[in-house]
């Protein structure tokens, strides 16, 4: 036949090299890191529609705030710490990657999970403690409301920081391909950031609002 291909002659065409998979345009940041920078402005105006709406209304109330006295802050400081450890861990993650220095990634990232954990673990016992329920006052709602929206952040970031983990103990990133770790990184430190902000606002500004004369008391 005509169209019969001859199988014992090479080809003429010349054969390509194989090629690096891309690692993006020098200077400038990929997609994804963008996309995880929009997601955070639009949780950010969430937190702070929360944060926002607790303070009006402890401005407003006509009763103690909170209702039950006021806040114990051991609990709060030490997950405040523990957070914060686990955002340094996240960002050493990255640095030893960048270094070619995977152990020390790996644990690093190990690490910064179990504190995550920790701080899941701390949260949950501080909301079987208090006397109050979701439902029970104005205050009540608030504070579950607000602690119960970062719970699930910090539960969402567990989980990308878990699968950070896998990918660094199994090799895939290093000094040119590690925009994952930069943006879990990022989301992390937000989800830090933001706690910040509602231990300040939960546990701190009731000891100002102790200070002010409300009307009714």
């Amino acid at each position: 036949m005509s169209d019969a291909i001859d199988l014992g002659q090479p080809s003429s065409e010349p054969v390509e090299p194989a090629r690096p998979l891309p690692v993006g345009s020098a200077g400038e940041r990929s997609g994804g890191w963008w996309g995880c920078l929009t997601l955070i402005a639009t949780e950010g105006a969430l937190f702070g529609y929360l944060i926002f709406s607790y303070l009006y209304l402890a401005s407003q109330s006509q009763q103690h705030w909170p209702p039950e006295g006021l806040p114990k802050l051991g609990l709060g400081i030490a997950n405040t710490l523990i957070l914060l450890s686990s955002s340094g861990f996240v960002w050493l993650c990255e640095r030893f990657v960048r270094r070619r220095r995977v152990r020390w990634a790996v644990a690093s990232m190990a690490v910064g999970v179990v504190l995550g954990c920790a701080f899941i673990g701390i949260q949950m016992v501080e909301w079987h403690d208090h006397p109050y329920g979701l439902t029970t006052h104005l205050y009540g709602s608030l504070y579950f409301t607000i602690t119960g929206f970062h719970m699930a952040h910090v539960v969402v970031g567990i989980i990308v920081l878990l699968l950070l983990l896998l990918w660094t103990a199994l090799g895939y990133f290093d000094e040119k391909r590690c925009a994952a770790l930069t943006i879990g990184g990022l989301y992390w430190h937000f989800v830090d950031v933001v706690w910040l902000f509602i231990f300040s606002t939960l546990y701190l500004t009731p000891y100002l609002f102790q200070e002010w004369s409300w009307p009714g008391i």
